[in-house]
């Protein structure tokens, strides 16, 4: 086993774990030749620049690398997310940033800049079916009705369905993708009957020797309990708040009906209480009319 110091602090995906670290940019690049199906060769065009730092409402950057004239972002999703284009818009900005500033760039100058051109991809592995592949679109949060030419900004995020057994051609242009969807699977299944970290363990203990990830991950095998460990009660925890908030739904709407249901009662008896009283007026005074009899009772009930 690896002598690596595990990194207590660590906010690693096992995705990013896998895909965004600097001694695996062979697996960067099998992972962008294949999203782009292209064949670049040489590991050492790929610049990472994931922002390890930058936290925004509890989000973060997973993997970003720069590679020829391309700004690649990518991001891992185990739950079904519409709302990534915007998400992925403030990380490019945050990228864009970091990039001018590195090559000290002049925005204000007459001089036009060139920028790398962005790619945003999500690697989706929930439970939720969807499609192989899907593009979702930053204008598909706008206000219904709204036109195409109704906006400034256009954002395409290109999501890809990496379950197991999903997406095919992208799974076998990728081996090391396919290994780690390989990996999460069989997770899930030993979680059906053991706790996450046994899970974990047995599923180290089956995977072929001929994959490519098995040696790394078993040699970081503390972290990657570490990691599994996190995003699996990160996960629990996001679902616990969902059933709460439901229940808590649930709840306020039963408390909002009864509170409801005793202003109607109270307004009904109220009304009932005024028309008794204006009909008792009526009969000792057969000048009032109706309605002045409504208001003077009013006035007495008040």
């Amino acid at each position: 086993m690896s002598d690596t110091k595990i990194n207590e602090n660590n906010k690693d995906r096992l995705f990013s774990f896998i895909f965004g670290r600097e001694k695996n940019k062979k697996w960067t690049l099998a992972l962008y030749n294949a999203v782009n199906h292209s064949n670049h060769s040489n590991p050492d065009d790929i610049e990472i620049n994931t922002i390890e730092d930058f936290l925004y409402m509890g989000m973060k950057n997973d993997v970003s690398f720069l590679i020829h004239s391309s700004l690649n972002l990518y991001e891992h999703q185990s739950t079904y997310n519409p709302n990534m284009p915007v998400r992925q818009l403030i990380y490019l900005a945050q990228l864009y940033d970091k990039y001018i500033k590195k090559n000290k760039y002049n925005l204000y100058s007459e001089k036009k800049l060139e920028i790398p051109i962005p790619k945003l991809v999500t690697f989706y592995n929930g439970l939720k079916d969807t499609e192989d592949e899907k593009d979702l679109h930053l204008s598909d949060l706008f206000p219904a009705g709204c036109r195409g030419d109704d906006t400034d900004v256009s954002v395409r995020v290109r999501m890809f369905n990496i379950n197991y057994g999903r997406n095919r051609e992208l799974m076998e242009a990728c081996e090391p993708l396919n290994e780690y969807a390989w990996f999460i699977e069989r997770i899930r299944y030993y979680c059906r009957s053991m706790g996450i970290e046994e899970a974990v363990e047995h599923a180290l203990s089956d995977m072929p020797d001929t994959f490519s990830i098995r040696e790394y991950l078993i040699e970081n095998r503390a972290e990657v309990q570490m990691i599994c460990l996190t995003e699996y009660n990160e996960a629990e925890t996001m679902n616990m708040f969902k059933e709460e908030g439901r229940e808590e739904g649930r709840l306020e709407g039963l408390e909002a009906g009864r509170r409801e249901g005793i202003e109607t009662g109270r307004r009904e008896s109220q009304q009932e209480a005024i028309r008794k009283l204006a009909d008792h007026l009526m009969s000792q005074d057969p000048t009032l009319s109706q309605d002045e009899a409504k208001e003077r009772a009013k006035e007495i009930l008040r």
